[in-house]
């Protein structure tokens, strides 16, 4: 099995990338979203380590970006709690998928938290400020403030650029994106 990571800025394109693989997608913000709405043994551990934020189940998103807001420490409170289970969950679905010809890993933090492997296949999403900026205006319920925070986590771009296989320039023109990426996958099977 071929393990494709999509990597990039916040707002590039990269899950709606990692979709036209093809191929069995982990989307590691899914699955936080959805530890949000039904894992207890999490929201007990948020609970108790940021009370004034979190005390309802399941876990309003909202009161995670208010801890954030309120204090950016918070952020690797949190990720010291989601991680491990995100970390189990992306286990489960690679060998859920282990006779699969590919799955890609759309993982914000993949470099991170050295979930890198060293043949796994990575592509750099690259796409112009303007471009991510108009679509995190699309998103709903998108904090600017809080995704610049998020994105203080990350690598620099120029770091997960240099480390990644190929490059695709993201202009969020479809027909353009969908012909990159057919030209990828071409290259990546005739390996």
């Amino acid at each position: 099995m071929i393990r494709i990571a999509v990597v990039g800025e916040i707002g590039s394109g990269k899950t709606y990338i990692a979709k036209l693989f093809g191929f069995p997608v982990f989307n590691a913000d899914n699955e936080v979203a959805e530890i949000y709405k039904k894992n207890k043994t999490v929201y007990r551990k948020l609970r108790l380590k940021l009370p004034k934020y979190i005390f309802s189940f399941p876990i309003n998103k909202k009161n995670i970006t208010n801890a954030i807001k309120n204090n950016p420490k918070n952020i690797k409170k949190i990720a010291k709690i989601i991680h491990p289970v995100v970390r189990t969950r992306m286990r489960n679905f690679l060998k859920k998928n282990h006779k699969k010809k590919a799955v890609v890993l759309d993982i914000p933090l993949y470099f991170e938290n050295n979930l890198n492997k060293k043949r796994d296949i990575v592509i750099f999403i690259n796409s112009k400020k303007k471009f991510i900026n108009e679509a995190l205006k699309k998103r709903k319920k998108s904090n600017l403030k809080l995704l610049k925070k998020l994105g203080e986590l990350q690598e620099s771009l120029a770091i997960k650029r240099k480390k990644s296989d190929y490059i695709i320039e993201n202009n969020f023109m479809r027909a353009n994106i969908k012909k990159k990426v057919n030209i990828i996958k071409n290259q990546i099977f005739s390996i």
